[in-house]
């Protein structure tokens, strides 16, 4: 038998004061119909098991971790990739996602032999010149990403490596 238990609560069952880190609690569980509900109480307000306790517990409420940073979730980059798609100032940014997403095994280069990627592309860009592009592949999504070859020019760097990083980091939007 699995027993799913919730976390403990947040407040004593009996004088309805907040629990804070180091603090001792009791806890019960306790059946309820043909469930079983998880009760929690300070040590002052621990009146002892109530009736039809399954168990009971006495533990310290433990200190809060940071989380600290995340990576963002994979389909919000995949989103945020796609939506770049269609603003040829944001290139540079959109290039390097796609070789952070080959980095985080999210996406591949295309296979040369299939027909949709054969070699890299030329496409015309925004200066009207033809600008080199690369195809990447997304199993998760089944589709090709084909994306402008566009390092960063120097003065431009460090602006696109903290929205990247933003990106990546945070899952916030560019």
């Amino acid at each position: 038998m699995d027993l799913k238990l919730q976390r403990p609560g947040s407040i004593c069952q009996s004088t309805e004061a907040s629990f804070a880190a180091g603090d001792t609690i009791y806890s019960a569980l306790v059946r309820d119909g043909g469930s079983l509900v998880r009760l929690d109480w300070s040590a002052a307000g621990w009146p002892g098991p109530p009736d039809n306790t399954l168990a009971w517990w006495r533990s310290i409420v433990p200190e809060v971790e940071e989380k600290g940073i995340q990576l963002a979730p994979v389909d919000i980059l995949l989103e945020t990739l796609e939506a770049l798609g269609s603003e040829p100032n944001e290139a540079p940014l959109r290039y390097l996602l796609a070789l952070q997403l080959v980095r985080r095994r999210v996406l591949r280069f295309a296979d040369p032999a299939e027909p949709a990627a054969a070699g890299q592309e030329k496409q015309p860009a925004a200066d009207g010149q033809a600008a080199e592009t690369v195809v990447f592949s997304c199993r998760r999504r089944d589709c090709d990403f084909t994306v402008v070859v566009a390092v960063p020019e120097p003065a431009e760097r460090q602006a696109v490596e903290e929205r990247l990083a933003g990106l990546l980091w945070s899952g916030g939007e560019a």
